[in-house]
């Protein structure tokens, strides 16, 4: 797993940026591929994800991934109960020790949380349509709600798609612009007329900035490109194979 050197200092956290190596799955899934949604064996994935659970140092089952469906929906997790039955939602908050709090991606970008002093944690999945559709923001006021503190949040983004291999379509183009000035900054012509390659991690770095968090880092690792480490639904599309597996991004308080 990839660690962010911002949330790496707080001691009492364990986070990791997983890459695809380190599990038991083959073929298009090799080999840590989390995605119960996948058509991958359902107990190699769940092989997978204690596996997970067991590098971040918390209890096999205590692993916290939400049902995503590309919204601002913010599950917050009060008890070890509450994870018999994850909701839809793409982000998840705790100030429970002992429970790892996840989201699972393959090009959109995975957000790791920390408000280190008042013991809040926090995970979100932010694809093109929860960033403008405001999962960042919903994540940060759920963490308020538990204690955390804006200016003491401390954000980290994994790895997610880059402009280099996103482009979009003009369109998408209009839909930013439309939503607020000074959108088009994150676009650069491309290749193909009418075109456009659209910067997604630094969309989420405005957004986090906007929303008033303390500090945000960007780990600068594209998902398309690097093959060797990490899924890629773009990539899978492109190439016209059937299916793709999912990476996973977590973070516990382990003390």
């Amino acid at each position: 797993m990839i660690q962010s050197p911002l949330l790496s200092a707080f001691a009492g956290i364990a986070h990791g940026f997983f890459t695809r190596d380190g599990g038991v799955s083959a073929g298009l899934y090799r080999s840590l591929n989390i995605g119960l949604g996948s058509s991958d064996d359902r107990a190699l994935v769940l092989e997978n994800r204690g596996r997970v659970a067991d590098r971040l140092g918390v209890a096999r089952g205590r692993l916290a991934l939400p049902y995503q469906v590309h919204s601002p929906n913010v599950w917050t997790i009060e008890a070890a109960s509450d994870l018999a039955d994850p909701p839809r939602a793409d982000a998840v908050v705790t100030r429970d020790a002992g429970i790892a709090i996840g989201v699972s991606t393959a090009d959109c970008g995975p957000i790791l949380f920390a408000d280190a002093d008042a013991r809040v944690i926090g995970a979100a999945h932010s694809g093109w349509k929860g960033a403008i559709g405001g999962v960042i923001e919903a994540t940060i006021a759920a963490m308020e709600t538990l204690g955390a503190k804006r200016r003491s949040i401390r954000a980290a983004l994994g790895p997610t798609i880059s402009a280099a291999a996103y482009e979009v379509g003009p369109e998408f183009v209009d839909r930013f612009e439309a939503a607020a000035p000074g959108n088009a900054r994150f676009f650069a012509p491309s290749v193909r007329p009418g075109h456009a390659m659209f910067d997604l991690p630094a969309y989420i770095l405005a957004r986090l900035a906007i929303a008033g968090v303390g500090e945000a880092e960007n780990l600068g690792l594209c998902t398309y490109a690097d093959e060797a480490r990490f899924f890629s639904y773009r990539r899978t599309t492109h190439r016209g194979e059937p299916d793709y597996g999912r990476l996973v991004s977590a973070i516990a308080l382990t003390a």
